[in-house]
């Protein structure tokens, strides 16, 4: 991808996009970030470069909350306002391909043939956390390329799976009415990552109950300057969404007013820093891995100390380096 001519170049004038509108290009950067994280080092380059800070919108909350309903009402809502947008949808994996189920993007096909909007489905590969493992790369190429607000739909999560705080600067939290005693096994994971909470639904009976127990809920938490709030949405008919993207805006104004927003920004830039040292560690130190396994196997060493053998054996390999310059 990195020879691709649809790549502009990174040294054209600002505000010119990474791929100047070409969508298939696009995607297939995005493949090529799911399936090949270890080779786009200089492709995210050029799309850092590009990148100017888009608005990322996390939309979770447990399986059945009409979660991708509601995602496309917003996707709508920012499109009338002039907006190009982008979704990226995490569905389950096929426990056959390993691929995504596409479900999302069933429920979005409003918008297909829309140029001002990108919908991408991804699949969670057996990852815990709600989101793909690519879906901060992905992020920043559709940054690049100009879209703006990027909306992050999760899989259907639970009190574990909430990375999706580690990649958006605003999440929006969607219970159903009918989550009853569910919630108070929710609250010490999901229901603590919530800048705005949304009771989708709002036409079945218990939805005014429910929005009173979550109410109750943010008043006991612990205080900050930003008290989430609590909305009521039909999803099916968009009633509620405009007052969602208020609150949505509300949030990120008032972040960015008390150096939040920065603070949450650089805390993903730290953790995206940590995922790919990770990853460069272990790409290079693979074969050094194979070697001390068959040693812990054998009862010759244990993990710690093999570890620290092959960190120590890049340490030196820095200072015998050092040396020779």
């Amino acid at each position: 991808m990195e020879g691709n001519q649809s790549i502009s170049n990174p040294d054209t004038a600002a505000g010119a996009t990474l791929f100047g509108g070409d969508r298939r290009a696009l995607a297939r950067a995005i493949s090529r970030c799911e399936r090949e994280p270890d080779s786009v080092g200089q492709l995210l380059e050029r799309a850092y470069a590009h990148a100017t800070g888009a608005l990322r919108i996390g939309i979770t909350g447990p399986p059945g909350s009409g979660k991708s309903t509601l995602t496309d009402k917003l996707l709508g809502a920012y499109r009338r306002d002039g907006r190009r947008v982008a979704v990226v949808a995490t569905d389950p994996s096929s426990p056959y391909s390993g691929g995504s189920l596409l479900g999302d993007r069933v429920r979005m096909g409003s918008h297909t043939g829309d140029p001002g909007v990108f919908i991408r489905s991804m699949s969670t590969r057996g990852r815990l956390g709600g989101l793909n493992a690519s879906a901060e790369m992905v992020a920043v190429l559709l940054d690049a390329e100009g879209y703006g607000p990027i909306l992050f739909e999760t899989v259907g999560v639970g009190q574990s799976e909430v990375e999706v705080i580690d990649r958006t600067d605003t999440v929006v939290v969607v219970i159903a009415p009918g989550f009853g005693d569910d919630i108070q096994a929710e609250k010490a994971g999901l229901m603590e990552v919530g800048d705005v909470f949304v009771v989708n639904k709002a036409d079945h009976p218990g939805a005014i109950k429910a929005a009173r127990t979550l109410e109750n809920m943010v008043s006991m938490g612990p205080g900050h300057d930003w008290r989430p709030p609590v909305l009521l949405t039909v999803a099916k008919t968009g009633e509620g969404v405009d007052e969602l993207v208020d609150a949505i805006r509300s949030h990120n104004e008032s972040m960015a007013g008390l150096g939040a927003l920065r603070a949450r920004r650089r805390a993903r830039a730290e953790a995206e820093i940590s995922r790919m040292i990770e990853r460069l560690v272990v790409q290079v130190s693979g074969p050094a891995i194979a070697q001390y396994s068959e040693a812990v196997m054998a009862g010759a060493t244990d993990p710690w100390s093999a570890a620290k053998q092959i960190f120590d054996s890049f340490r030196i390999e820095d200072t015998d380096r050092e040396a020779n310059c």
